[in-house]
């Protein structure tokens, strides 16, 4: 785990629990002893590709209160309805006022991984691999392209700083294709990828040097054309209407790469629960 991670982990569940716990479980410290000691176990609902297992432990480390604690699938694995992935004992207070905030997480995650496993296997066969985006839920993206990546996916840009996109709005505001080529040359030495949208600005960018380019909200059929068109000079990726059931297809055009924002943004959660009982 990076430290850039184990850092957005722990400030995740920081917010999560304070949001949740405010000043105290009501419920719960109404209804339970202090002392007394429980036993829990998480499972799937529903078949599910498992992702956010890191932030169990960071839940219970912050909270305090649990003695042991097992985790029998990790990040990436596959796990069946009424299939059990984690076990954890200790007080019972403290497993009922943190069953929500790590259900959430492991909802949400796991969510974005069983999407991002359906999108790759998709593809499979074709040489071409599928991009996430950075269509992500505020303060949650490297738990979220973590997920993306359990589930088989390969995680595109993080942010702002580590590629240069070079999008529609861009060359808009730059003076063209070929101004703002020039000056992402003349700026850095980082990747660029240029968006086209006509054929004239996939001429013009490939006439200045573009060796990556994305191509966006093309028919499948039309994709096919404009690779053919590009003859290899460049890498290509695809991207807009890019969803299950389509992604077969835009793979199948000779595009190295086709992105879906999907993966992170519309992952629907998928069906976990935690289930209590006395030791």
């Amino acid at each position: 785990m990076t430290t850039a991670l184990k850092s957005a982990i722990t400030e995740a569940v920081r917010a999560a629990l304070s949001e949740d716990f405010g000043s105290g479980d009501v419920t719960t410290e109404a209804c339970v002893p202090a002392d007394r000691r429980a036993f829990g176990i998480f499972l799937a609902r529903q078949p599910m590709v498992l992702a956010g297992t890191a932030i169990l432990s960071e839940v219970y480390s912050q909270f305090g209160g649990v003695d042991s604690f097992q985790l029998l699938k990790k990040d990436g694995d596959t796990v069946a309805a009424e299939e059990v992935f984690a076990r954890a004992e200790g007080l019972a207070r403290t497993l009922l006022s943190t069953e929500r905030v790590a259900l959430n997480f492991l909802q949400r995650l796991s969510g974005v991984a069983t999407l991002a496993r359906n999108f790759s296997e998709r593809v499979a066969g074709t040489g071409c691999r599928v991009l996430d985006t950075r269509k992500t839920t505020p303060g949650l993206r490297l738990l979220e392209k973590e997920a993306a990546a359990a589930g088989g996916v390969t995680n595109h840009r993080i942010g702002l700083w580590d590629a240069i996109l070079i999008k529609n709005n861009h060359i808009a505001a730059a003076g063209g294709v070929t101004a703002a080529l020039a000056a992402a040359a003349r700026y850095s030495t980082l990747t660029v990828e240029i968006e086209v949208r006509t054929e004239a600005e996939r001429e013009e960018a490939l006439q200045n040097g573009a060796r990556h380019l994305l191509l966006d909200n093309l028919t499948p059929a039309q994709a096919r054309e404009w690779i053919v068109a590009i003859q290899g000079r460049a890498v290509v990726e695809l991207s807009g209407n890019i969803t299950l059931d389509t992604v077969r297809a835009y793979a199948e055009t000779g595009a190295q790469f086709v992105s879906a924002g999907a993966i992170t943004h519309s992952a629907p959660a998928v069906d976990i629960s935690f289930r209590l009982s006395l030791r």
